[in-house]
């Protein structure tokens, strides 16, 4: 082979090394990523739980539990005295009150499961009888007998759980209260909504006049009959329609 066709191989052979080279920076150069899915958008459990964990401790930057618990109540007490004041002649009054999340609080149970729901694990923290009061709850309770208005718990526990709710709420300082619901065997099926609207409806019916209505959840508060002013508490931490 002459040195000329030697130099000619050898060129086409660079040639041929370049145009693959510059074929693949191209190819880099032209990298793309396929479109995300609606979920890429959506915050990922580990850290909601972080801020779940956060907001209750009140630390970090999503707020402070306790605070705003204390400022709904600090409302709802506000309203009662205002309306005891002006109270008719014969008037009964009653403060309907929320038990989960509301007067008592069920934390130590939510944050030990991982804020998982376990029926059978529930149940037995329910019956341990060991809540804590919502200390906020607790002081509008306190007020609202101060006031002369009888206090009405209404919540979503079963019948069966009724002894270990009632030790539990004494337990946790609320005496005196005028009734105790708790949801009976053929209400099993219903929405919360719909169970404790036909409960005040029944309240009222037994004379009383719903003031004011306590709870965690929109189902508590909503439904027909409303009371005069309903305060919603804050509850990230699970929803119940």
């Amino acid at each position: 082979m002459s040195g000329v066709i030697r130099r000619a191989v050898f060129a086409l052979l660079l040639f041929s090394i370049s145009a693959v080279f510059s074929v693949a920076q191209t190819e880099r150069a032209a990298s793309r990523f396929s479109v995300a899915a609606p979920g890429e958008s959506l915050t990922n459990l580990d850290k909601l739980k972080a801020e779940l964990n956060q907001y209750h401790d009140c630390t970090g930057t999503h707020g402070c539990y306790t605070r705003d618990l204390d400022l709904e109540a600090n409302r709802a007490i506000d309203f009662l005295c205002r309306r005891a004041a002006h109270a008719g002649a014969g008037e009964k009054l009653a403060l309907v009150l929320d038990i989960d999340e509301t007067s008592l609080s069920n934390w130590e149970e939510m944050a030990g499961a991982d804020f998982a729901y376990n029926d059978a694990a529930f149940n037995a923290w329910v019956d341990s009888a060991k809540a804590p009061a919502v200390a906020a709850t607790l002081r509008l309770y306190n007020e609202a007998r101060r006031l002369g208005v009888r206090a009405i718990f209404l919540t979503g526990r079963a019948e069966a759980h009724r002894a270990a709710t009632e030790r539990n709420l004494h337990a946790a300082g609320f005496d005196g209260w005028a009734e105790l619901i708790l949801r009976q065997p053929a209400e099993a099926h219903q929405t919360a909504l719909a169970y404790k609207s036909a409960e005040r409806a029944r309240i009222e019916g037994e004379g009383y006049r719903i003031v004011l209505n306590v709870g965690d959840q929109w189902s508590d508060l909503r439904g027909a009959p409303q009371a005069e002013y309903s305060v919603k508490y804050p509850d990230p931490f699970y929803f119940i329609p």
